[in-house]
């Protein structure tokens, strides 16, 4: 809601807004953009009489600020419905789709765009620290979004990407989350299959073939589907996808491959990225870039100068030889590629893994063995307390005791404390050189990344 705030803002529109809970980095945005917020939900904010209300979709029925704009009859709409009509009709969309790396393949594929110079309109949910913000307004013809798969409002419960019109369509993988939302795998398989519906015949799915739904839901699309997966020599020709990558090298300043598009290599990639799951966001991009024909040297660049975003493997900072990173990942898979790509970039340094559950998902039994697959490489994990336990029974929520224990026995440290605060006393002092800390949450943390430095400062 911020980015789109910027967005309009840019257009030249006057934009006010309200919220709770308003964090770094979209606090300090708002403000460096000169936009105004109210901290709370109260009627009298809705006085200015404005000519229309976005109503986000974490607002539901019963929000004072809501009732009081259906009362006065205030013309109202959607964030995804304004981003159509107000940015996308006319444009060529390329839209990020996927439960995993929408955020980093939309950065990833902005700047590879505008480093070849086609100069693209954006908006992204994170901060793309190449560009320093999430959001951009241009006259290109291309506008690049990442396309979410949440619902849009309490009015319209359909998904945001469903408001899109993609041109070009990326899908990087589908595996069932958001169980606050969908009621079960089907569900959630559907909204993606609408999605790919609606790429015209000329336009192209990308499609992320290491991924089992997705193989099962791109056939079906009307527009050309080209295929990409991790795969390399040792794949049999026969179920190989188009784009794949040979040679693959992990060092810690990043990965280097060679990308093929079938038989044919489009050449050698350096990316700072780490990770098999960046390499197959890097081939995704790629695939995208060719789409709309732009200059590979320039798509070269960019994949090398690419320099990440705010919440995905992000360096807090490095004291005493403690590295704290910072990472959204919430839902199993993601922890287990994140893991796996600070092992590949941190080669022989111990990993301590602490992990907020916070997100409905996160927080379901429905996961359980999943996360202990998903811990399995970090030397140690740390738990806070699920965030909204009063949400779950105690047949529906993720036990941390056993999932505690199930690592213990497999050879982890493992311990659940109460919040930040805690995590930060228990830890700070046993944390030695070479330590990295990974803190894994989708929310604020309890500001535990800059408790973590401070502490260590003072050890």
């Amino acid at each position: 809601m911020a980015s789109l705030a910027g967005l309009l803002k840019a257009a030249g529109h006057t934009v006010t807004g309200s919220d709770e809970n308003v964090y770094p980095p979209m606090s300090t945005g708002l403000q460096q953009m000169g936009i105004a917020y109210n901290q709370g939900y109260r009627p009298e904010n809705l006085d200015s009489r404005p000519d229309i209300v976005i109503v986000g979709n974490a607002i539901s029925r019963g929000n004072p600020e809501l009732e009081e704009m259906l009362i006065r009859k205030l013309r109202y709409t959607s964030a995804a419905a304004t981003i159509k009509e107000e940015f996308i009709w006319g444009h060529h969309s390329i839209a990020v789709a996927g439960t995993h790396g929408k955020t980093t393949t939309t950065s990833l594929l902005a700047w590879a765009l505008e480093s070849a110079g086609l100069n693209p309109s954006f908006l992204i949910g994170g901060v793309a620290e190449n560009f320093g913000t999430s959001f951009r307004l241009t006259d290109s013809q291309y506008f690049v979004i990442e396309a979410d798969e949440y619902d849009t409002a309490y009015f319209d419960k359909g998904p945001e990407m469903g408001h899109y019109l993609p041109d070009t369509a990326i899908v990087n993988n589908i595996e069932f989350d958001h169980a606050d939302i969908y009621r079960d795998e089907e569900a959630y398989k559907f909204a993606f299959a609408r999605f790919i519906n609606l790429v015209p015949k000329n336009g192209v799915v990308i499609a992320g073939w290491d991924s089992p739904i997705v193989r099962e839901l791109a056939p079906k699309s009307f527009a050309p589907v080209e295929s990409f997966a991790y795969g390399d020599d040792s794949t049999p020709a026969q179920s190989q996808a188009h784009w794949h990558v040979r040679e693959v090298e992990f060092s810690q300043d990043g990965t280097r491959f060679r990308a093929f598009k079938s038989n044919e290599e489009w050449g050698l990639v350096d990316t700072p990225l780490a990770g098999a799951f960046n390499v197959r966001n890097v081939l995704a991009v790629i695939a995208a870039a060719e789409a709309v024909k732009a200059d590979r040297d320039g798509v070269r660049q960019g994949l090398r100068t690419f320099t990440s975003v705010k919440r995905r493997m992000e360096v807090r900072g490095e004291i005493r030889g403690v590295a704290v990173i910072d990472d959204f990942a919430h839902h199993p898979t993601a922890i287990r590629e994140t893991i796996d790509a600070i092992r590949q970039k941190y080669k022989g340094r111990r990993i301590v893994a602490v992990f907020e559950p916070r997100s409905y998902t996160a927080q379901l039994r429905e996961f359980q063995q999943d996360y202990v697959r998903a811990f399995r490489d970090a030397d140690e994990v740390v738990f806070a307390a699920l965030y909204r336990p009063d949400r779950y029974t105690r047949e529906t929520a993720l036990d941390l005791e056993k999932l505690g224990r199930d690592l213990t026995s497999n050879g982890k440290g493992a311990k659940q404390l109460k919040d930040a605060d805690a995590i930060v006393a228990d830890l700070s002092p046993r944390l030695k050189d070479r330590d990295v800390v990974l803190i894994m949450s989708n929310g604020g943390f309890g500001g535990i990344h800059e408790k973590m430095l401070s502490a260590l400062a003072r050890e």
